[in-house]
């Protein structure tokens, strides 16, 4: 038996041998590309304390890496459906190391955010292609099941991230939290040479690259603006850019729907079960990063957990959120996609409501709760929403439908983190200059007011002046976790109220089944299989 797995999908009689082994690749792959979302937060006070970030600097730190990944997807996964899709996956995962080893050496902010973009691109090229893979390498009907475990991965990374960057913090310094990437992208392009079959569309045509140009422009625009808006404040650069994302996306519209051979057929915006579950992932993702964001900082800036002690008190949400993949697999195909995805995002609403109750005095437990709730809604409703839209797509097309899921997972999680993000400041703000008033310098105020972790030093410094003392240093700690605690619960309900709003949307928009599907694809094949069979028989799409 070659080392290598040479023959492709489109040439095989049955079902690849091996296909078990390459969905395994395909999540480790995966893992990596979500971790580098997530691993980044724990590793914030450390980056900030050695290379002097300002709130902005660290900002664009975290999404340097957002931006490149959710605007070129869509792009890059039609480029791997054209000429490989392994190629892509082998490709984008060497980048993705390039960008980890220079993140790692670096020691300017600059080069950094650098890095990260480039840690970005490499992303948004392997996330699409583990996607059009596992679908590519699995029969009909194993379909269900493998984008389930796909799923349940992209959910445990979430929680995985943290976990990995607190334990290598405790004896390394951040630069170990990009270092670690290497191997595992290492051990991926050999996993994927020797067991990840080849494949790419067959007849696909030239591809439209002034659609997938307008496509870039549009969301990065897009995100950019959401980023740098709330953040900075409305000025010319990101009201330029909103304008330039609207623009763009009009013209995009305007250019697929005149094209013979489009990037992404708009049409199948208007086909109910298709635009219902982008909009479940995008919501879902919205609230999802958002309280993985603050939730480790209360954690770590509240509460006093070191990095690593972080990371483990995530874990129960990875635990939670396999729960949830196995229930989903054994419940969807008797109740159908839409029960499934809108059970997932109600339980994920209550979640994000029970936020609103944290103050000063609230401990883990507080969090527990909620952020297993929020795992089980992953487990719940992003699988068969993401079966959902994949099977909405040809085989020609499965890199761009891995594209179009992931764009909606990050610009989702992009938006959450942005809006939600700028919505906590605002409130941390408010709130401690109400408390605090004028009794700090105002430098020192201006400095408590940027982040809770500026707060902190200040009172640092307070404690460290012999004309104020221990209960003045006290009092300032104290102003500052609890404008930082009552940020959190109003967050928390801004960001339920938009949860809820999302899921009573999809309950709108996604048809019951019924609608979803009047007959089984195949016989034996789960509900979820059939239903999306319905979205392929209504864009024209074959099998």
């Amino acid at each position: 038996m070659s080392f290598l797995a040479n023959t492709p999908v489109e040439k095989m009689t049955g079902p690849y041998a091996r296909r078990w082994w390459a969905l395994l690749v395909l999540c480790l792959s995966l893992l990596i590309t979500v971790m580098a979302n997530t691993s980044l937060i724990v590793a914030a006070p450390d980056m900030t304390a050695d290379l002097g970030l300002s709130s902005s600097d660290l900002q664009w730190v975290v999404d340097s890496y957002t931006v490149p990944y959710a605007a070129l997807m869509l792009v890059l996964g039609a480029i791997g459906d054209k000429y490989s899709r392994r190629g892509a996956l082998v490709l984008g995962l060497l980048v993705f190391a390039g960008g980890s080893v220079m993140g790692s050496v670096v020691d300017e902010t600059s080069l950094v955010i650098v890095a990260r973009a480039i840690m970005g691109v490499g992303a948004a090229v392997v996330m699409p292609a583990t996607l059009s893979l596992v679908v590519a390498s699995f029969p009909r009907s194993e379909r269900a099941k493998a984008i389930t475990a796909w799923a349940a991965t992209s959910g445990v990374a979430v929680a995985v991230g943290p976990l990995v960057s607190g334990w290598l913090l405790e004896d390394h310094a951040w630069g170990s939290t990009f270092l670690i990437n290497v191997p595992i992208a290492v051990l991926a392009v050999f996993g994927a040479l020797a067991l990840v079959p080849p494949s790419k569309a067959e007849g696909m045509g030239r591809i439209d690259y002034v659609g997938g140009l307008l496509s870039i422009v549009s969301v990065g625009s897009l995100i950019y603006a959401a980023i740098e808006g709330p953040h900075s404040g409305w000025g010319v650069g990101p009201v330029t850019a909103a304008v330039v994302a609207g623009v763009g996306l009009l013209a995009f519209v305007a250019w697929e729907l005149r094209h013979p051979h489009p990037m992404l057929d708009v049409r199948k915006f208007a086909l109910r079960p298709f635009t219902g579950s982008m909009l479940a992932v995008m919501f879902f993702f919205f609230g999802m990063f958002a309280v993985i964001y603050y939730a480790t900082q209360f954690l770590q800036f509240v509460l006093g957990y070191g990095a690593l002690d972080t990371g483990v008190r995530l874990l129960p949400l990875g635990g939670a959120v396999f729960l949830g993949s196995a229930l989903t697999g054994m419940l969807t195909p008797k109740l159908g996609v839409k029960v499934m995805v809108v059970t997932g995002m109600t339980v994920g609403t209550a979640g994000m409501f029970l936020l609103t109750q944290i103050d000063k005095g609230s401990t883990y437990g507080d969090f527990l709760t909620p952020l297993m709730m929020l795992g089980l809604a992953l487990g719940l409703a992003i699988s068969p929403a993401t079966d959902t839209i994949m099977g909405s797509f040809p085989e020609s097309e499965l890199g761009v439908g891995g594209g179009v899921n992931d764009t909606a997972l990050e610009l989702g999680g992009a938006l959450g983190i942005a809006v939600l993000g700028s919505l906590l400041g605002t409130a941390y703000r408010d709130e401690l200059t109400d408390l605090v008033g004028n009794r700090l310098p105002a430098e020192a105020m201006e400095i408590a007011k940027d982040s809770v972790g500026g707060g902190l030093a200040v009172a640092e410094r307070v404690a460290q002046d012999p004309s104020a003392g221990p209960q003045q240093a006290q009092a300032a700690v104290d102003a500052v976790q609890q404008a930082f605690a009552h940020g959190v619960a109003q967050t928390s309900l801004i960001g339920g109220i938009i949860m809820a709003a999302g899921t009573l949307i999809v309950l709108a928009v996604l048809p019951g089944r019924r609608g979803f599907a009047r007959k089984s694809a195949e016989p034996g094949v789960g509900t979820a299989a059939s239903e999306t069979a319905t979205v392929r028989e209504h864009t024209g799409a074959t099998r």
